[in-house]
């Protein structure tokens, strides 16, 4: 089972035989940036900041080295949605919004899978990639390899409409998103004698439409 591709070599132009894609369950042709805040509201201001910017800034939090970066999971939405539906209870530190954007497109931007590895293998790691290390030693209790994280190193990651979608927990945020844009273009049209009326430029995944109860939604 898989989709098919076909391949030019670059040297003889000509078409090689087609690559098999592997179906994984486990895994997702594209990832996820989720928020976190202290509280729902706080996630959600958050969230709205990102939105109307179109943008994800990166930082150091948890990285060693203070390379900033902006952090991504490619576990994929059905699995991550169980858990964010009460983060609390799972010990999580996100809340249940986020931002998805396509592996391959996150890829060419320069945006690689983390390196799990012990804490003095820093040093082995060239400099140019130690912004990936994060400390793995299942023997001390230190494992967040569930997280499955890519990482981009950048001080803003500029988002394509054509390759985002934003997680959010309910229709009902859906509603209230698209609402404060209706609210934007009539601000933006007022005194204009033929307004121009533009659609919202994102798309949006709500997690109860997974068949997830969201806690505090």
């Amino acid at each position: 089972m898989g989709s098919h591709r076909m391949h030019r070599s670059a040297q003889s132009g000509e078409i090689q035989q087609p690559v098999r894609q592997m179906i994984r369950g486990d895994l997702s042709n594209r990832i996820i940036h989720l928020t976190r805040g202290a509280s729902l509201d706080e996630a959600a201001g958050v969230f709205d900041q990102i939105l109307h910017e179109g943008a994800l800034v990166g930082n150091n939090g948890f990285i060693r080295g203070g390379y900033r970066c902006v952090c991504f999971s490619e576990a994929p939405i059905n699995v991550l949605a169980q858990v964010l539906a009460s983060p609390r209870d799972d010990g999580m530190r996100y809340a249940p919004f986020g931002v998805m954007v396509g592996k391959a497109w996150l890829f060419r931007h320069g945006g690689r899978p983390v390196i799990y590895q012990a804490h003095e293998e820093f040093e082995l790691l060239h400099e140019t990639q130690r912004y990936r290390h994060v400390r793995y030693e299942p023997h001390l209790g230190r494992d967040h390899t569930w997280e499955r994280e890519w990482r981009i190193q950048t001080n803003l990651l500029q988002l394509d409409p054509a390759e985002t979608t934003f997680v959010v927990p309910t229709r009902h945020w859906v509603e209230r998103f698209h609402n404060e844009h209706a609210d934007d273009m009539a601000m933006e049209n007022y005194n204009v004698s033929i307004p121009i009326i533009q659609p919202p430029p994102w798309h949006f995944i709500a997690l109860e439409d997974l068949g997830v109860e969201v806690v505090d939604a």
